[in-house]
Order: structure tokens, then C-alpha cells, then sequence
């Protein structure tokens, strides 16, 4: 018999490498806690290999799912869906930041990851923050590059002082770095 866990309000971020299995397991979170889902999607298709990657994601996931896309203004999907009893899962911070340094605007990348930052506490839903680790390997040679990774750093150091939990999926295996894990 398969049992399922009713999450509490909690909050997650899940880092990983590509193919680590992060978005399957903050699914899995998802769907163990029993409750309705909002899916925050921020990726931008700009190419047919990332279309096709998206539409993988959506046959992946459960239909009942209400899919939002929001590339840019996160902080204000997350308030617009925010309830007790459901379940958020943006999947994922590192696309929203490349949204945010594609609009070549300093203001608009702090503005928008500082209301994140702010909301964060007061939601009353779950929520669910998938993210690629991406400092892990060398220095990149382009500005552009290392400002993602920068970027990309500072937010999940932010973002870990106010979660519950943060694990890291290393080949398809979650690894505690704070708090516990769903199952």
C-alpha cells in the first residue's frame, strides 16, 4: 500500500546539476502532499531544442496541474496563486535569472529577485524552488557568464537563510544540506 505525506507549510529549494533529477523530485514532493498545484514555469523557448525540452517537462507532469508561465515577474505569480493548502513549484530560478539578464536592466534584476526575497516569508503555500548549482565547476571567460553564475549564487545563498529545506540531487539522489527530507 503507497502511503502519502500531507506537508505542513514548507518551503524547498532544490539544487542540482543538469539531469540530477531535481524537477522529478520536487514533483514528487508535489504530488506526496495530496494537495492542488501551481506550476510557476519561467522558461522562455527561444529555440526549437528548448521547445521540444518544454513540452517533455509538460508530458512529465500531471495534467491537473494549473501550468502559469511567468519569465519575469515571479514575485507577483507567487502572491496572484498564493493559498493555504496548495502547492507552488517553480521550476526554475536559474532560467528566471537568465530572463532577468537578458532584459540588460541591473534595476529590474535586483527589484525583482529583492520582492521575492520579501514575499517569501508571508506566503501560506508550499512552496517549491527547483534551481541548477551552477558554481560548481570553472570560472566561464564571457562577462555575461559569470554574472549568471554570480547571480545565480547570491540568489540561492539568499534563498537558503529563508527556506525550510535545501537539498541537492546528486545522480537522482536527494542530499540534505538544511532541514529534513519529504521522504
Amino acid at each position: 500500500m503507497k502511503t502519502t505525506q500531507h506537508l505542513s507549510k514548507n518551503t524547498y529549494l532544490i539544487l542540482g546539476g543538469a539531469r540530477s533529477g531535481k524537477s522529478g523530485y520536487a514533483e514528487k514532493i508535489a504530488i506526496s502532499s495530496n494537495q492542488d498545484v501551481v506550476y510557476v514555469a519561467t522558461a522562455n523557448t527561444f529555440d526549437d531544442e528548448m521547445v521540444e525540452r518544454v513540452k517533455q517537462h509538460q508530458n512529465d507532469r500531471p495534467s491537473h496541474w494549473l501550468t502559469v508561465e511567468e519569465p519575469i515577474a515571479l514575485a507577483e505569480s507567487l502572491l496572484k496563486h498564493d493559498a493555504p493548502n496548495k502547492v507552488m513549484l517553480v521550476d526554475c530560478l536559474t532560467l528566471w535569472i537568465n530572463n532577468l539578464l537578458m532584459q540588460e536592466n541591473e534595476d529590474l534584476l535586483l527589484s525583482e529577485t529583492k520582492k521575492l526575497l520579501e514575499i517569501l516569508d508571508n506566503l501560506s503555500a508550499t512552496v517549491i524552488f527547483v534551481s541548477n548549482e551552477v558554481g560548481m565547476g570553472i570560472v566561464p571567460m564571457g562577462e555575461l557568464s559569470r554574472k549568471f553564475i554570480d547571480e545565480s549564487g547570491r540568489l540561492h545563498q539568499q534563498l537558503a537563510q529563508h527556506v525550510d529545506h535545501v537539498l541537492l540531487m546528486v545522480a537522482g539522489l536527494a542530499l540534505v544540506v538544511k532541514g529534513t527530507k519529504p521522504f
